[in-house]
């Protein structure tokens, strides 16, 4: 279950980092087509400047711990609800038709009960998505900033990040700006 619960919390994360690093990507492309021939160009590694950013690796422990705790509430609901259907199934025999729809509304409004806090706190609009955006944007903010503020002090007409998925073929590592970012943010010397 953990193992899900990671990977979903991976995805909603990606999702949303990812559309932040389209745009990005997008705006470096269009500036790509413009001008080739003299412009400047580099490319960081996100991925990379987030690792080496403890303020991100505290976000995503305290992330985890919140999950882990959500998950376990959730769980434990299920689990209730699983011991109300073995008793149900136990009993069932032994009681009358109206008892048996009073059961079993019991079950199924524990379950939706427990549907209910899963999309609270793991819904697109949940709890851990609300956490994660006050605790990771303000980062992928400072990145951003940063990345946007060497463009305009060094001149480059675009940088690339190879961690976003667009393929680069070759860099030579002289023209990889992600220790600069991180030293920009103040996490490098």
């Amino acid at each position: 279950m953990a193992c899900f619960l990671q990977r979903v919390l991976n995805a909603m994360y990606n999702q949303k980092f990812m559309k932040m690093r389209k745009i990005l990507f997008v705006v470096m492309f269009l500036a790509f087509g413009f001008g080739l021939s003299a412009q400047k160009y580099a490319f960081v590694d996100t991925e990379y400047i987030l690792r080496n950013i403890p303020a991100f690796e505290a976000a995503n422990e305290q992330l985890n711990q919140s999950s882990n705790k959500w998950q376990k509430e959730i769980e434990a609901i299920y689990a209730e609800v699983e011991t109300m259907y073995q008793n149900y199934q136990t009993e069932s025999v032994f009681l009358s038709n109206e008892m048996k729809v009073k059961k079993e509304e019991e079950i199924v409004n524990k379950e939706k009960e427990a549907r209910q806090l899963q999309t609270r706190y793991f819904g697109p609009e949940g709890e851990l998505s609300k956490k994660r955006e006050a605790l990771v944007k303000p980062i992928q903010d400072d990145i951003y900033n940063a990345i946007r503020e060497m463009v305009e002090e060094e001149g480059y007409a675009a940088i690339f990040d190879k961690s976003s998925g667009g393929v680069i073929l070759f860099s030579d590592p002289k023209y990889d700006k992600s220790d600069d970012i991180l030293e920009k943010l103040g996490y490098k010397n």
